[in-house]
């Protein structure tokens, strides 16, 4: 189940970038699972990892390689997260750098591991490394379809969003994919997300943008508030096209912003419109807050609700719910007299209860939609903050209650 359309339109090639999608049968035999990236020499990598103190073997292992440089491959496999997993899992996930790098040619430390999938189960280290060869040998420049599909897990469909600018005559490309159901809210990036650009960009300035593209999109998503032990988000600048972002605050480099936010905020949609068994794409924005911590502190409290996210797979205008979210989200001093709470176009509460021209009818017609937005109004500055949630449905519990199965 997914909201929407497929978002996938055309995905351009990053010029110095290659890759491959293979079967290594790491859960399931005749699965396309284990996807690589060979970058060019000197391209800048920048990276967003997982807060969650037991973040898995390869994050651990992720962060120190990019943190020596010269970054050469990215290898992704599903089907095993090789999370909770110790010192056994930091070897295993070394072992596979090794195997790669000797095939390749290069330094394991250019290697960067990405896992994703179930946790606390050995990584097997043989059935990828048994693959490799074959990957290294397909690598190609425009299979960013079957790349976004071989990192998937409970996903039912890619996410990949393709963006170009134009700078005099040369062209500037965007191309990114993403991966993620599940075990969502990234407070970084978001499971796994690859992003790719032919700009010429500094390695610090680049790192500065991930974040500062990260906090618009990726981190303001949650489906169930769980944040995975193996989230990962790069961002990767080949420099190929020959044109050079963030040397002073000119025009295309608003533009590239402008271009880079949307592709990241499009792949951070995606996700949540993927959600596992969702039927709702839920926008809840906060308006009128003193600050953007008590914001996004409201809109978290409405957002993770599962009373408030039962009624919307209900279509239920069940309002109270949302009021009660509101008003324990923990905001000091918080006076509910100029608070106001709106369905869409419909206003449901203002001064403490319901509107008084609200009804049923109308909350309902709202409800019914797949895509709802909330507003709610604070009356207390001119901050806002949104963040974009999923409803919780049968298939969310069963999905999660037969995950290992």
């Amino acid at each position: 189940m997914a909201v929407g359309k497929q978002m996938t339109g055309m995905l351009h090639p990053v010029p110095g970038i290659r890759m491959a999608t293979v079967m290594a049968g790491i859960k399931k035999p005749g699965r396309r699972d284990l996807v690589l990236f060979e970058l060019p020499e000197a391209a800048a990598v920048a990276g967003l990892y997982t807060s969650n103190a037991f973040c898995a073997a390869p994050v651990t292992l992720a962060k120190k390689h990019a943190a020596a440089g010269d970054t050469r491959y990215f290898l992704v496999n599903t089907g095993n997260a090789n999370a909770g997993t110790g010192e056994h899992g930091v070897q295993a996930a070394l072992a596979c750098c090794q195997a790669l790098a000797q095939a390749a040619g290069v330094d394991s430390r250019q290697v960067l591991p990405f896992s994703t999938g179930v946790i606390g189960q050995a990584l097997p280290v043989d059935k990828i490394v048994a693959v490799l060869p074959q990957a290294l040998t397909a690598l190609t420049a425009d299979a960013w379809l079957e790349a976004a599909e071989g990192i998937m897990t409970t996903d039912t469909r890619p996410k990949a969003i393709s963006r170009q600018l134009q700078q005099g005559d040369k062209s500037v490309t965007i191309t990114g994919i993403a991966k993620g159901a599940g075990m969502i809210k990234p407070n970084m990036a978001t499971m796994l997300a690859y992003v790719f650009t032919d700009a010429r960009v500094e390695q610090a300035y680049l790192q500065a943008l991930l974040k500062q593209a990260a906090d618009r999109s990726f981190n303001r998503i949650t489906v169930d508030g769980d944040t995975s032990t193996n989230d990962c988000c790069m961002l990767v600048a080949t420099g190929h096209s020959g044109v050079a972002v963030g040397t002073g605050g000119n025009d295309f480099d608003r533009a590239f912003d402008a271009a880079l936010t949307e592709v990241f905020v499009g792949l951070a949609q995606g996700l949540i419109k993927d959600a596992e068994g969702a039927s709702k794409f839920v926008n809840i924005r906060v308006e009128q807050g003193s600050n953007s911590a008590e914001c996004l502190r409201v809109a978290y409290a409405v957002a993770e609700s599962p009373l408030v996210k039962t009624a919307l797979f209900a279509s239920d205008p069940n309002w109270g719910r949302i009021l009660a979210a509101v008003g324990r989200a923990g905001i000091a001093d918080l006076d509910i007299r100029p608070v106001s709470i709106w369905l869409g176009p419909v206003c449901i509460v203002t001064a403490g209860a319901v509107a008084p021209s609200y009804t049923e009818a109308q909350g309902a017609a709202v409800m019914a939609q797949d895509e709802i937005e909330i507003v709610i109004r604070l009356g207390r500055g001119e901050c806002m903050e949104q963040v974009w949630t999923s409803d919780l449905s049968y298939d969310y519990v069963k999905i999660n209650a037969e995950y290992r199965t």
